[in-house]
């Protein structure tokens, strides 16, 4: 289904929750895909289980080194510290917006979507997310609601979103579906 389609994953060095990473990361690859590990740093990022740290995992490129045009998609994973640190990084923001400005399809999942409103590509798209986020999505002009997987084509490309861990196994449903098309 995603043979010959590179996947993005942007995290930040620190703060990915793993289950996040690895679930969605596992269902591209058994659809055929490539995942490709992308940070702000080289090297290495160390992921997270809940506050408590995790695994490290070798990164594949940085947002200075590739662009949107190199992949068919993009994943962003929550946790609280990754999305906090990704939207402060201008040229993180700019590589998640070049991704909708392309009309690629992203799927976001937990805290991820704090990176979306820094990007601007939340106005008008119907959206979930952990809850705690839903007044800073309502405020950025998203449609939050809670659901368990929210696909979105009101826009330049597909959004997929989820709320939280027990979600990942309709969030990589749909991402892997949303990205075969």
């Amino acid at each position: 289904m995603l043979q010959d389609k590179t996947i993005a994953f942007l995290v930040a060095p620190e703060g990915v929750e793993q289950v996040e990473l690895t679930e969605p990361w596992k269902a591209v690859k058994q659809a055929g895909g490539t995942p490709k590990l992308i940070s702000t740093e080289p090297g290495q990022i160390k992921a997270f289980n809940h506050l408590d740290k995790a695994d490290t995992f070798a990164v594949d490129g940085t947002v200075e080194e590739v662009s949107a045009a190199d992949f068919d998609g993009l994943v962003l994973p929550g946790g609280v510290a990754n999305p906090d640190f990704l939207r402060t990084d201008p040229k993180a923001v700019r590589f998640v917006q070049d991704f909708f400005q392309g009309g690629k399809p992203v799927a976001a999942i937990c805290h991820a979507p704090w990176t979306l409103i820094e990007a601007d590509a939340v106005r008008d798209r119907q959206m979930t997310s952990w809850p705690s986020l839903q007044t800073d999505l309502r405020n950025a002009g998203a449609n939050w609601v809670d659901e368990e997987v929210v696909v979105c084509d009101a826009g330049p490309n597909k959004l997929v979103t989820s709320r939280k861990p027990d979600d990942l196994k309709a969030f990589c449903q749909a991402t892997v579906e949303v990205f075969g098309d």
